[in-house]
C-alpha cells in the first residue's frame, strides 16, 4: 500500500487490567462487545489460543444484512498475560483491503485510579481505512465499557 499509515489509539476503562485483558482473549467476552454498533461477533466463530503462536479467529457480521461479514484470522507474535498483545492478522478476505498482512499491538497499562490505560496501534492503513477503523475501535469501546461496568 502506497501513502499508509498506523492507527494509534489510547483508551482508558474504568477496570482493573486483569479485567481489560481478559475481554481481549475471552471468546465469550469478545463476541460480546467486538465490532462497531451495527455489527455483531457470533460466538460460535471465535477462536483464541492467546499465546505466542496461537491465534484469533472470528467473524464480523452486519446485523442488518448478515451476507456482509469481515473475518479476522490472526496469528499472536508476542504475548505476555495482562501486559501485551501483538500479533499479525492475514487481510486477505476483508471487505477494502488489498491481501496481505496487518500488525496489530495491544499494550495494557495500570492507571493510578485502578482503570487501565490501552495503546492500540495497527496498520499499516490508507488514510481513509485508518479513520474507518479508528470508528470502529471507537464504537466498539462503548460496548466494551457497558461489559466492564
Amino acid at each position: 500500500m502506497s501513502d499508509t499509515t498506523d492507527l494509534v489509539i489510547t483508551r482508558t476503562f474504568a477496570a482493573p487490567r486483569p479485567m481489560v485483558y481478559r475481554a481481549f482473549v475471552d471468546p465469550d467476552q469478545l463476541s460480546q462487545w467486538f465490532g462497531p454498533v451495527g455489527w455483531s461477533v457470533p460466538r460460535d466463530t471465535v477462536d483464541i489460543d492467546a499465546r505466542t503462536g496461537g491465534h484469533q479467529r472470528f467473524t464480523m457480521v452486519n446485523d442488518d444484512d448478515p451476507a456482509m461479514a469481515s473475518p479476522v484470522n490472526a496469528t499472536f507474535t508476542e504475548v505476555v498475560e495482562n501486559e501485551l498483545l501483538v500479533g499479525e492478522e492475514d487481510t486477505s478476505g476483508i471487505p477494502g483491503f488489498p491481501a496481505g498482512k496487518m500488525r496489530m499491538r495491544i499494550e495494557f497499562h495500570d492507571e493510578p485510579d485502578g482503570g487501565t490505560r490501552i495503546v492500540i496501534t495497527q496498520g499499516p492503513y490508507t488514510r481513509e481505512m485508518e479513520g474507518m477503523a479508528r470508528e470502529g475501535w471507537t464504537s466498539s469501546f462503548t460496548k466494551l465499557d457497558k461489559i466492564l461496568a
